[in-house]
């Protein structure tokens, strides 16, 4: 059995005096897709921001490709090949669609950025479209393609996302799950996805966690998962 490409033992993260993750024990393997379900509030968010260091686990240990990252500063995390599309977007307002993906080319130097621009653009033509436009003017679902492509375009190693389809219309959430599903089957891109469309997520994912109050109350196959009546009941409104 290969080694996890991420593992995270024991972790603790407080916002002072609140605990907010209660001893998280989560692996990753390569060539996966995990997603972490829970309801707002569960702690989903902190797990990721966790893994960068931002906010620092308080207790336990975090480990990338048999590498303590635990206390590393997040730009070096960013440069072993972890890249995070934030929840919220967070997309560089001011700048163009193809400035916000020089950003995410800077990781590496900007060694492939020509090549990889030609790549985003095949993946998200939206984009090519928009190449030239602010990333603040750009709709809900274009911010989330352009923040999906802007870490893509580190070439990493594990893509982490957070709440890739909040806010956004049904076909938009379909089309951004297919792009990472085939990142996946084609080219073995390993994604860490936090979502709270739990039916997306569990049928997208290989494995998963059930993230209540900053623990894992349950773990295992997407697909058993979204069979579960507990699951369908506490997260899919009625089966869907």
């Amino acid at each position: 059995m290969t080694a996890p490409l991420l593992s995270m033992r024991g972790v603790e993260t407080r916002y002072g005096n609140i605990l907010a993750l209660r001893g998280v024990d989560i692996d990753v393997e390569p060539g996966e897709i995990v997603a972490m379900i829970g309801a707002n509030g569960a702690g989903k968010s902190t797990v990721m921001m966790t893994v960068f260091g931002d906010p620092r686990a308080s207790a336990g240990s975090i480990t990338f490709d048999g590498r303590d990252i635990t206390r590393m500063a997040t730009h070096e995390i960013a440069r072993l090949g972890l890249a995070q599309s934030p929840e919220g977007r967070r997309v560089f307002a001011r700048m163009s669609v193809r400035e916000n993906l020089r950003m995410g080319a800077a990781v590496n130097g900007s060694a492939h950025y020509a090549e990889d621009l030609e790549k985003m653009f095949a993946i998200f033509p939206r984009l090519k479209e928009r190449a030239d436009q602010r990333g603040g003017t750009l709709s809900g679902g274009e911010q989330q393609m352009l923040a999906i492509a802007r870490a893509l375009m580190s070439r990493p190693r594990l893509l982490m996302l957070d709440e890739p389809s909040l806010g956004l219309a049904p076909l938009v959430v379909k089309l951004i799950f297919d792009v990472i599903a085939d990142l996946n089957k084609r080219q073995g891109l390993t994604v860490f996805l936090v979502e709270q469309n739990a039916y997306h997520a569990l049928r997208l994912a290989h494995r998963a966690y059930v993230l209540v109050n900053g623990a894992v109350s349950m773990q295992g196959a997407g697909r058993d998962l979204l069979a579960r009546p507990e699951i369908r009941a506490a997260y899919l409104e009625g089966g869907h």
